[in-house]
């Protein structure tokens, strides 16, 4: 509790010194915090400088690691947040000082159960890089290849929650008490948040990970993604080979290495777009600090990945509905791309499609009138997404994950080779697909994919013959049972109803009888009760009309 007040106050501090209240409604919130903030924004007056992305950008740098990589999510969401502070928390750097060397190798032998000098030939105390979450030293194995080792930071775990908690605290009270803050939907941010940075620490995940983007790569000349040595891998360890490259935001580097930089932009964005519909499964943290080239063959430039943490995926409706979006923007069909939100279930199904097609026309035409090869292909995206959410377009994490990939490729790419133009490169990938998804080789790879199963299903097929006949034949019986059931109940019903008058003769004929021999029947009949009556009818009823 000791160390949550301290916390606590040091985020109070940073409050005053940023100027953080001025993000906050104070005429909105109770009198108690309308008070202590109206008190805050007093004190920390004289601080009151620079634009509010900037005061945001050096508070969360100022808070920690931690709030540095939230920070650093937040500026993805351009779906939620204004230009100016996307702008200004973009610029954040996970700046953290390493962690002794002595404590990672107590880390790493722990980890592996036995001494570092019998694990490897040759183990480095000074770290090669350090992040937030992890650092990274470099080493030689016994069988003599060269890797590098990324060991979790001691006793992060803790500090993540007891941050992520005070991150939930604050978002709760932005949620409540501000409608820019609800529009924002703080509380979801936080979790995908959560949800991310836990991700991180489980550097078993990110070997699984690294091995099957190494697979789909698998001797492309694309893509390269360093070999993962399983046996040194653990929850809090990961050892991985040591891959040399230039890395790609090196611009000078990489033209001294005489490397075709128009190739090398445009395999970016082929490897981006192989990864989401041909593997469903991509990068999601494509940031220059993760990518490196492969210059030994310049005009054919291959890109080096590394840190896979954070990955994402697509479903087939997914990646089918995002496809025919794309295209029909290139074709400015706004109608189509309205009507796929609709079927996709990215908004309400009453959602009025031609509402939806006007809005999205108003924002993304003016941006058609520059030449493609200036239009942003990630700034379109984020345009529809800020439309979508007009109609109450439900956050798709997914989606998120790829539009801050797209973001990245395409500034990277346009880094590298201005000119890049992102359409002419993604529309015939696109097209492409679209056609393999309809064509023939569809049915053929279906059938192929599917062919295993049904050979697992081909001799039970005789057997389930069988029992469908023989259910059919017993239900058939039944069913001629049932009908002549019915066939004479109706018979019977004829029957009664063609009697019915006889019998009602019939019971008059007794009465008649019974007062012509009484002479007293008609003064029993007048002084009978209602029961007793009843009790007669009754009783000449079962006599003569019951059959």
């Amino acid at each position: 509790m000791w160390q949550n007040l301290k916390r606590v106050g040091r985020i109070v501090n940073v409050v005053i010194r940023y100027r953080l209240d001025t993000f906050i409604p104070i005429d909105k919130l109770p009198w108690f915090l309308k008070y202590t903030f109206g008190a805050l924004s007093t004190l920390g007056r004289q601080n009151l400088q620079g634009s509010r992305g900037e005061r945001l950008r050096l508070a969360l740098e100022s808070l920690g690691p931690i709030f540095v990589k939230f920070g650093q999510l937040l500026s993805t969401r351009r779906d939620l947040l204004d230009d100016d502070l996307a702008d200004q928390l973009a610029k954040l750097q996970d700046r953290v000082p390493p962690f002794s060397g002595e404590d990672a190798q107590v880390i790493i032998e722990k980890a592996l159960g036995a001494p570092i000098d019998q694990l490897f030939d040759k183990f480095v105390l000074t770290p090669l890089a350090s992040a937030s979450i992890a650092q990274v030293h470099t080493a030689t194995l016994k069988t003599g290849e060269d890797v590098v080792i990324k060991v979790i930071r001691p006793n992060i775990e803790s500090t993540i929650k007891q941050d992520i908690g005070l991150l939930y605290s604050l978002a709760k009270l932005l949620n409540k008490y501000s409608k820019d803050g609800r529009r924002l939907k703080p509380v979801e941010v936080v979790s995908d948040y959560e949800y991310t940075i836990l991700d991180e620490l489980d550097l078993a995940k990110e070997a699984a990970n690294t091995g099957l983007l190494q697979r789909n790569f698998h001797e492309s000349d694309l893509l390269y993604v360093p070999q993962v040595h399983w046996d040194y891998c653990r929850d809090n360890v990961m050892v991985i080979e040591r891959i040399s490259g230039i890395p790609v935001a090196n611009i000078n580097d990489l033209n001294n290495a005489k490397v075709n930089m128009k190739c090398l932009a445009e395999r970016g964005v082929e490897i981006f777009f192989t990864q989401v519909f041909d593997h469903s499964f991509f990068h999601a943290d494509m940031h220059p600090g993760n990518i490196f080239v492969d210059p030994s063959n310049p005009e054919s430039p291959k890109y080096i990945a590394i840190d896979c943490a954070i990955m994402g995926s697509l479903t087939d409706e997914d990646k089918n509905y995002l496809a025919r979006n794309l295209l029909a923007f290139f074709e400015r069909d706004y109608r189509m791309v309205a009507q796929l939100h609709v079927e996709s279930g990215w908004v309400p199904k009453n959602t009025p499609v031609h509402a939806f097609e006007t809005a999205i026309r108003s924002v993304c035409e003016p941006m058609f009138a520059k030449p493609l090869k200036d239009i942003s292909f990630g700034q379109v995206l984020i345009g529809l997404f800020q439309t979508a959410r007009r109609f109450n377009m439900e956050v798709q994490p997914q989606l998120v994950l790829l539009e801050k990939t797209l973001l990245n490729i395409e500034g990277l790419g346009r880094q590298l080779y201005p000119d890049l133009d992102l359409w002419v490169t993604a529309k015939p990938f696109l097209e492409r697909w679209m056609k393999r998804q309809i064509g023939p080789q569809r049915v053929f790879d279906e059938i192929k994919k599917q062919a295993p199963e049904w050979a697992g299903q081909l001799p039970q097929i005789p057997n389930l013959i069988y029992s469908a006949l023989s259910q059919a034949s017993k239900q058939e019986e039944r069913a001629i049972a049932q009908t002549q059931a019915l066939m004479n109940l109706n018979k019977e019903l004829k029957r009664n109803r063609r009697n019915t008058p006889f019998k009602v003769l019939g019971i008059l004929s007794i009465i008649s009888a019974w007062i012509v021999s009484d002479p007293m029947a008609l003064k029993h009949l007048a002084s009978a009760d209602i029961m007793s009556l009843g009790l007669f009818i009754a009783g000449i009823y079962l006599l003569v009309l019951k059959p």
